[in-house]
């Protein structure tokens, strides 16, 4: 038996919050997590709905129902079969999104990229390439994936900016898995910034809200 692949076109779908003109001055681009969907995940955002944010989520390519063969339904950005061709389909379609949103928005404007829980792990990926013009990047509640290219990411993220957020109450986080990404991060060169807030594993609009006027 022998394997064989075909690229094939399929509709992608993302979510925005914002309108383009030329008063933008941020582009958020945040990816959700395991068994999200993206219009429900980008509610989380519109504390950053000022006027001068575009707010893009966009949503994994492969969705399947949450509880056996009906009801709700969730995306996810891979799993482990086939990985290496879902991580490329996956960067192909991030890349063509940011590009279709770059073409509306001034040429200034400054490209933040938050990456939440399994979508940290894909926005890594996607940066490591070193083609995204990115100007900050937020893991929340993430973990940084052990397969980035070292030779690749040093260069990639050598002059990022990153931040890492949790909640304090994460049940996903133990201090070992921390210690661990921390580590992992270090080897690339990366000390993030490192915020966290009293919850378990979402988003908080407060602390996003604060962060926001960081950048």
């Amino acid at each position: 038996m022998q394997e064989h692949k075909l690229v094939v076109p399929r509709t992608a779908r993302y979510y925005t919050l914002g309108t383009p003109s030329g008063h933008i001055q941020n582009l958020w681009v945040v990816c959700h997590g395991y068994g999200q969907l993206a219009r429900f995940f980008l509610r989380h955002f519109s504390v950053l709905d000022d006027g001068t944010t575009i707010v893009v989520a966009p949503e994994g390519l492969s969705r399947f129902y949450l509880d056996g063969f009906s009801g709700r339904v969730g995306a996810t950005w891979m799993t482990k079969e086939d990985r290496l061709s879902e991580i490329d389909d996956q960067a192909a379609f991030l890349n063509l999104l940011l590009q279709e949103l770059l073409q509306q928005l001034p040429a200034e404007v400054k490209v933040h990229v938050l990456g939440f829980s399994q979508g940290g792990a894909t926005v890594c990926r996607w940066l490591a390439s070193g083609q995204v013009p990115c100007h900050r990047l937020i893991l929340w509640a993430a973990s940084f994936p052990e397969d980035i290219d070292f030779e690749v990411g040093k260069a990639a993220f050598a002059h990022l900016p990153v931040e890492m957020v949790y909640g304090t109450q994460d049940e996903f986080i133990t201090s070992e898995a921390l210690d661990r990404k921390l580590q992992l991060m270090a080897q690339l060169g990366i000390t993030p910034l490192v915020h966290t807030f009293e919850g378990g594993h979402t988003i908080h609009p407060e602390l996003l809200a604060q962060l926001s006027h960081l950048s």
